[in-house]
């Protein structure tokens, strides 16, 4: 069952909502953390650079397309899975090691 909180249906695929650290040591998936996915990126909260890290974060580990559809410059932000379901981008999310 999907985490309606963290991942729905979208038009053009699944919305993710994530939860960035920007400037931290390592770029990586925590995990889920109340109604978001946790994301630590090493790249620094200007020009749009963190958004790219977690964009390119996304890419590699669950491969497909993804882009930014909200919250460009907050730390809680809404990423669509373009062409993924909900469900199948909850199955892939609910395989990563916590």
């Amino acid at each position: 069952m999907v985490n309606t909180m963290v991942v729905r249906s979208h038009p053009d695929g699944a919305l993710l909502t994530v939860w960035v650290v920007p400037g931290a040591r390592k770029t990586e998936i925590v995990g889920i953390h109340g109604d978001a996915l946790r994301i630590r990126v090493t790249a620094a909260p200007e020009r749009g650079q963190a958004n790219k890290a977690v964009l390119a974060l996304l890419q590699q580990q669950f491969g497909g397309r993804f882009r930014l559809a909200g919250g460009a410059g907050s730390r809680r932000k809404r990423i669509v899975a373009v062409g993924v379901a909900a469900e199948e981008l909850w199955q892939r999310i609910s395989k990563l090691p916590n």
